[in-house]
């Protein structure tokens, strides 16, 4: 009988998956004379989600987009993915299409996966609602708050090296870089240093990671699920620490270092108007996020390409430390060859067209780093570490974009700057080291990342 039974369960699924299919077909092809971009939806409901994740595990997660650009010989095609019908424009003329037409053509999107993780911030609110938060948000992120903060930076990472790197000779490095991120994050954003806190906030914050870009299934055991249930976890200690540095606030003597909380709780928006606890607490929810994440994942990749690159880690130690020209050369050219995120999402505010082909309106528009990033047009010998290339004048605007672009650039590039950069300086003068695995795989989901969590074996260095 229960044989019978999921034989009647899978008939029932493969029917409704059918008539899904069949329901999405009839609309792609529903627009009279629309003349949509060549492309595949994949498989029903699940379209080409989990081909795009499968070649992010495996280190391949360029081949996407590439593969479609030269199999229709286009910077345009369309696919199916997290649930949404989407629409992706490629190459430098898509960025800049996509960048300057915010608001005119496309209003900035994200999956329902993310709006369920980063709740109220400005990521994910609507567009006049975001741009208000947003200002309030960046000006403490601005490069003249950054550069007064390098101390505080500088005494973190000296602190995270001594304590976890110093007396060791081999270390898993990315779980080191993102403690001394995380760190970073804290102080900067909550002024907390106490460690049995951050541990606890930070279990949490892996756990929300394996959520994004996932299909939005909130069913106990999928990774969106315990992602959205972290995620309500750490708004729930924020909000207390919240109301308590409220009461803080007021009191002079007892006032924290400076930090996001404390200025969001003081600062209105252009609308005269202060954040509420949830909104303070969604917004520092994502750029912790975002603030330990992606930086942990360009500072992982940073050893591997420098072990890699014995010059390039001579130049970087030899650099001026009052410009660090080269050492951003070298952040930059990570940032090129794996950037950790690897692109963002645009729903299409009007009908328009790109390239000769129609693009609905509510549908996804699709941008990715690696369009350009990789590509030969752009970057010559796209395979190759060579920092140099960001020392010459002729990037092609639009084409260099781990940031994104437009009124949507990452209003927290200057926070990355001034940590990475941190970071590197007191690497180089205190180790030189080697990878224990010169070939680990570096996955990505949903950013780069070392399959065994990139060990080196590290040695003091000679100069010291």
């Amino acid at each position: 009988m229960d044989v019978h039974l999921n034989m009647s369960l899978l008939y029932i699924l493969l029917s409704l998956s059918a008539v899904a299919y069949l329901v999405i077909h009839k609309f792609s092809n529903s627009s009279g004379r629309t003349r949509l971009p060549p492309g595949s939806f994949g498989w029903p409901i699940v379209g080409e989600t989990l081909e795009l994740q499968r070649l992010g595990r495996c280190g391949r997660s360029d081949e996407f987009p590439m593969q479609r650009m030269k199999k229709y010989n286009l910077e345009i095609f369309k696919t199916h993915l997290f649930g949404e019908k989407t629409i992706t424009l490629c190459g430098a003329t898509g960025n800049k299409f996509l960048f300057t037409g915010e608001k005119t053509y496309v209003l900035t999107w994200w999956p329902n996966s993310l709006k369920k993780l980063f709740g109220d911030s400005f990521f994910t609110a609507p567009y006049d609602e975001a741009v208000r938060t947003r200002k309030v948000v960046s000006s403490f992120l601005q490069q003249e708050v950054m550069n007064q903060l390098v101390e505080r930076f500088d005494r973190t990472c000296k602190n995270c090296l001594q304590k976890d790197w110093s007396a060791r000779n081999q270390v898993l490095a990315f779980a080191l870089i993102k403690a001394y991120a995380f760190s970073v994050a804290c102080d900067m954003f909550a002024s907390m240093d106490d460690p049995d806190w951050q541990k606890t906030i930070l279990d949490e914050f892996n756990i929300l990671l394996k959520g994004v870009f996932q299909l939005p299934i909130y069913s106990p055991g999928t990774r969106h699920y315990k992602a959205v249930k972290s995620a309500a976890a750490i708004r729930q200690e924020l909000i207390k620490l919240i109301q308590s540095r409220r009461r803080l606030q007021v009191d002079l003597d007892r006032r924290v270092e400076r930090n996001l909380i404390s200025h969001l709780i003081e600062t209105k928006n252009e609308n005269g108007e202060l954040l509420s606890d949830k909104e303070i607490a969604d917004n520092v929810i994502l750029l912790m996020n975002a603030g330990h994440d992606t930086s942990s994942s360009t500072m992982t990749m940073m050893m591997k390409y420098l072990a890699e690159s014995p010059d390039c880690y001579n130049k970087v130690f030899k650099d001026d430390i009052s410009k660090m020209k080269y050492s951003w050369n070298v952040v930059s050219e990570v940032l090129r060859m794996s950037p950790p995120a690897q692109g963002t999402f645009r729903k299409a505010k009007v009908d328009f067209t790109f390239k000769g082909f129609s693009i609905p309106k509510g549908w996804t528009v699709w941008w990715t780093t690696s369009t350009t990033h990789k590509s030969e047009e752009y970057f010559p010998n796209p395979e190759t570490f060579d920092p140099l290339r960001f020392s010459r004048d002729d990037i092609t605007p639009y084409s260099f974009v781990p940031f994104g672009g437009g009124s949507r650039m990452c209003p927290g590039r200057e926070f990355a700057k001034v940590e990475i950069l941190v970071f590197l300086h007191n690497l180089v003068n205190m180790f030189k080291w080697e990878l224990v695995f010169p070939n680990e795989v570096i996955s990505v989901d949903p950013m780069p990342a070392s399959s065994k969590g990139l060990p080196v074996y590290l040695y003091s260095h000679p100069n010291l």
